[in-house]
């Protein structure tokens, strides 16, 4: 089999265009933590750091004793986080009230029993509080609203403005306040106007538009 590759594979949920459009999103496997506060501060850092060790685990599995059943080469996929508000009185100004749970998807041959096998293996290896934390779920999107973001985090307000009036325009609406980021960029060797963000929301459709 040849190696899977999201920019390829996947590339309508990866990289999508810098214009708004519907997708349809299938159910996927992912290694996910939840936390909340500022995600310049360092339990936000600690949390990436254990989901980077745990995914390159899993892909790199192929050069251990007990190569999982299925296994295939693959790129890792790339880090995603939704979002929310703690205090939704308070606006998204104050990045102390946000409330994450971020993400890597898996390859299909990951199970949960493996899933426990890795994060022992990666603890030995690379301490890390939050790794007892990760935990392993399929999740299904469904009908979404997405587009590629260029530049600040910040500036993501103006890109989340112009969906929703796409989906205004087409009959849809959000269906909840959550958000979901999908980093194509590092933001520590990117230069901040040439960030690559996807932003999707789910929506359902307008039912008195």
């Amino acid at each position: 089999m040849d190696k899977v590759d999201y920019k390829k594979q996947f590339k309508s949920l990866y990289l999508p265009q810098k214009q708004p459009a519907m997708i349809a999103v299938p159910p996927m496997s992912f290694a996910m933590l939840d936390g909340n506060g500022d995600p310049n501060g360092e339990a936000f850092a600690e949390a990436v750091t254990a989901l980077y060790s745990f995914s390159y685990a899993v892909k790199m599995s192929y050069k251990s004793k007990m190569i999982p059943d299925g296994y295939y080469d693959y790129t890792v996929f790339p880090l995603e986080g939704v979002w929310d508000l703690v205090d939704t009185a308070k606006t998204s100004a104050d990045k102390s009230n946000y409330a994450y749970t971020v993400m890597i998807r898996q390859p299909d041959f990951l199970t949960a029993e493996l899933a426990a096998r890795f994060i022992t293996e990666v603890k030995k290896k690379k301490p890390n509080a939050w790794l007892d934390q990760i935990r392993l779920e399929e999740l299904e999107e469904g009908i979404c609203c997405q587009m590629l973001h260029l530049g600040s985090y910040d500036d993501e307000l103006a890109s989340f403005a112009q969906m929703e009036a796409f989906c205004s325009d087409h009959g849809y609406r959000r269906s909840d306040k959550t958000h979901r980021e999908i980093y194509l960029s590092d933001p520590r060797r990117t230069e901040t106007d040439k960030l690559k963000t996807v932003l999707r929301f789910k929506v359902k459709a307008d039912q008195y538009g």
